[in-house]
C-alpha cells in the first residue's frame, strides 16, 4: 500500500466531480477548501459498495475541517467555529495558494 496523498495540516479543494447516485459528500461543502485533519485509513469505496460491487482498491479517508464561516456566509456564530467531514481521497485535490 502506498502512502496518503495528504497528510495533516494539507490544504485541500473538495470537489464536484459529478457522480451520481450515492455519494458521501454534501452539496454545501462542494469546491470548499478546508485542511486536513487526519488520515483516517483505507477502506472499500461506499460508492461502490453500495452498487453490490466490493468497493476495491480501498481508497484513503480523510478527515477534513472547514470553517463554518466558509460555508455558511451569513454565519452569526463564533468566528473560530469549524466543520469536520470524513472525505475519500477521490473527492479531494490540493487547494491552490491563491484560492479562498
Amino acid at each position: 500500500m502506498s502512502a496518503p496523498r495528504f497528510a495533516p495540516g494539507d490544504r485541500v479543494r473538495i470537489l464536484d466531480i459529478g457522480k451520481p447516485g450515492h455519494v458521501r459528500i454534501p452539496w454545501y461543502v462542494r469546491h470548499k477548501v478546508g485542511v486536513v485533519e487526519r488520515h483516517c485509513g483505507a477502506y472499500p469505496n461506499p460508492e461502490e459498495l453500495s452498487c453490490a460491487r466490493p468497493g476495491l482498491p480501498a481508497i484513503d479517508l480523510y478527515r477534513v475541517r472547514l470553517g463554518q464561516r466558509d460555508l455558511w456566509p451569513d454565519y452569526a456564530g463564533a468566528p473560530d467555529d469549524t466543520l469536520e467531514i470524513e472525505v475519500y481521497d477521490h473527492w479531494l485535490a490540493p487547494a491552490q495558494d491563491d484560492a479562498p
